[in-house]
């Protein structure tokens, strides 16, 4: 692994979505449903838009990839029964630092390593978590969005190699990139999770 890569993976160890209470309390079964159907509405838009980073690095089969996992969201958040728009300012800053990480090559790099090299952990133990607390309300329809992203494993190597052939300039640019994601993401959580 490169230096460049130990520092991306060091920043993204500062916010492990794993380690955040929302998931923890879902591992438990400790989550009203009403709180996942909150997280499964004010996360929707930044998982549409998640194509758009993809499309922008040159990689067409994946960003139709993503398009397949939005719908896979829909059904999560069908099976929750959740209707809402996104409401918290949390969550639109999430969308907000996606959709403008989204819209240069160096930027999207990092933002989607973040959320890529996160997403087979975190989605294996929300996977379990619903397996076991919350089978009754959400079918393996529902659940399907986790089976996938706890699956896939390639994303991450792929990210780190176009990585490492950045440029520094770029590379410092990914690097922010990479920090400000985490940092959302991790706050897009905390708004679902601590309620006024």
């Amino acid at each position: 692994m490169s230096s460049r890569i130990d520092e991306l993976d060091a920043i993204v160890r500062q916010f492990d979505l794993n380690q955040h209470p929302f998931y923890v309390e879902w591992r438990a079964g400790s989550l009203p449903i009403e709180r996942l159907a909150a997280y499964a509405d004010e996360w929707a838009p930044f998982i549409s838009v998640v194509d758009q980073g993809w499309d922008r690095i040159g990689y067409p089969a994946y960003a139709a990839e993503e398009r397949e996992h939005d719908a896979l969201w829909s059904r999560f958040r069908a099976g929750l029964g959740a209707s809402g728009q996104m409401q918290r300012p949390q969550s639109k800053t999430l969308l907000a630092v996606g959709e403008h990480a989204f819209a240069s090559v160096p930027e999207s790099l990092g933002a989607l390593y973040s959320f890529e090299i996160q997403q087979p952990v975190t989605a294996s133990s929300k996977l379990a978590g619903l397996r076991e607390h919350y089978a009754a309300t959400l079918d393996a329809d529902a659940q399907q969005y986790f089976v996938e992203h706890a699956l896939e494993t390639d994303e991450p190597a792929m990210l780190a190699a176009r990585i490492d052939g950045l440029s520094d300039a770029e590379f410092a640019r990914a690097r922010t990139a990479c920090a400000v994601f985490s940092a959302a993401a991790w706050g897009a959580l905390d708004g679902v999770y601590y309620t006024d």
